[in-house]
């Protein structure tokens, strides 16, 4: 009788704990695969959240950065927890007051500047700088390191998501755990081979000639387009001639094709998705291509995309010159205008001259 008690008293408390706990583990769904993916491997479900193939994107550049840094495989699972509450993973250029980015960071309480906020790689770094002064920050109890940094109004949403955030870092991870390193900012920034999920789509297949355009060199009396947006944008695409390509990367030493436009895009203050696959949603559609403007994104094929899922992207940048990562072998390069024109099946506008900037501090929900 008194065993039967205590069963019937118990089983409401685990099945109320079952409900309010997080999960030990997560599953993930793939939704999407190579064709429709990138760097991030395409679009899943996790724990009935939907991630498209942008957001995985996301993950995969956290957890570059933090393998980058030498940092435990605990670092990138708190970031990428943070980043699945405060932003779905989305690269936002809105938020609560004036908060911006994955992490919702605030550029009025000292994280960064609006266009520095607005590149996931120094957001993520950011993110770490504050997690890692925290004593004790690897063995917290779930969802306490993450609120410690955040000073969320709802701290219970971390702890959650964790199961899912391993899972996700668990498919982009490479190599051994790293040891916790002292209390103190910043670290190790050596490159580390990501985990290639899918193969480099991102290349392009436009036939070069250099005897045509300086792929590396501005012509006599180019001058950068007037509005102050496309010139931030266009005018930080350019500063990048000559540097590598590398498969999913954001900067600021390397480039793939959709990184760079984030990154140019995020110069100017105005935040845009991540992966070419998101990116050409992004801003609005320009009809035709007499109506291209300096900072516009040019969308083609590319070496292994469709005009539907097209997997290449450059900036046109003004005087009949498109700005882009070219390939892995390449680098970001000019190139005509001309030489692209047959293979462009997409172009979007991002900021338009005519609309107002967004406020400094970032646009309201």
């Amino acid at each position: 009788m008194a065993g039967a008690l205590v069963a019937v008293v118990l089983l409401p408390i685990l099945v109320l704990a079952l409900m309010i706990g997080p999960s030990v583990t997560a599953t993930i769904v793939q939704l999407s695969g190579c064709d429709q993916g990138g760097p991030g491997g395409g679009s899943v479900v996790i724990d009935r959240q939907q991630l498209g193939a942008g957001e995985m994107d996301i993950a995969r550049t956290i957890t570059d950065v933090v393998q980058q840094r030498h940092l435990p495989r605990r670092a990138a699972v708190l970031a990428t927890a943070t980043g699945m509450v405060e932003s779905r993973l989305r690269n936002l250029e809105y938020g609560d007051r004036d908060s911006l980015g994955v992490f919702q960071q605030r550029p009025s309480q000292g994280w960064g500047t609006r266009e520095q906020i607005l590149n996931p790689v120094y957001a993520t770094g950011k993110f770490l700088d504050a997690l890692i002064a925290l004593p004790g920050w690897d063995t917290m109890a779930p969802g306490r390191a993450e609120q410690a940094v955040q000073h969320s109004g709802f701290p219970d949403r971390y702890a959650p998501r964790e199961p899912a955030a391993a899972a996700i870092v668990g498919r982009f991870w490479t190599g051994p755990d790293n040891p916790t390193p002292p209390v103190a900012p910043g670290g190790g920034t050596e490159a580390v081979q990501a985990k290639a999920l899918c193969p480099d789509q991102g290349g392009s297949d436009v036939p070069r000639d250099p005897g045509q355009v300086d792929p590396t060199k501005l012509p006599p009396g180019f001058t950068l387009p007037d509005d102050v947006r496309q010139r931030a944008a266009v005018g930080f695409a350019l500063g990048q001639l000559g540097k590598p390509y590398v498969w999913g990367a954001k900067g600021p030493d390397a480039y793939d094709c959709s990184g760079l436009m984030l990154v140019s895009w995020a110069a100017a203050g105005v935040g845009i998705p991540a992966g070419t696959v998101s990116q050409v949603h992004a801003g609005n559609a320009v009809s035709s291509l007499e109506q291209v403007q300096p900072g516009d994104l040019l969308f083609i094929p590319g070496s292994l995309g469709t005009a539907q899922v097209p997997r290449h992207v450059g900036m046109y940048a003004g005087h009949g010159l498109i700005v882009d990562a070219y390939d892995i072998d390449t680098g970001v390069i000019l190139e005509p205008l001309s030489a692209w024109t047959s293979k462009i099946v997409a172009i979007r506008r991002i900021a338009d001259p005519s609309s107002p900037s967004p406020p400094p501090g970032g646009s309201p929900l």
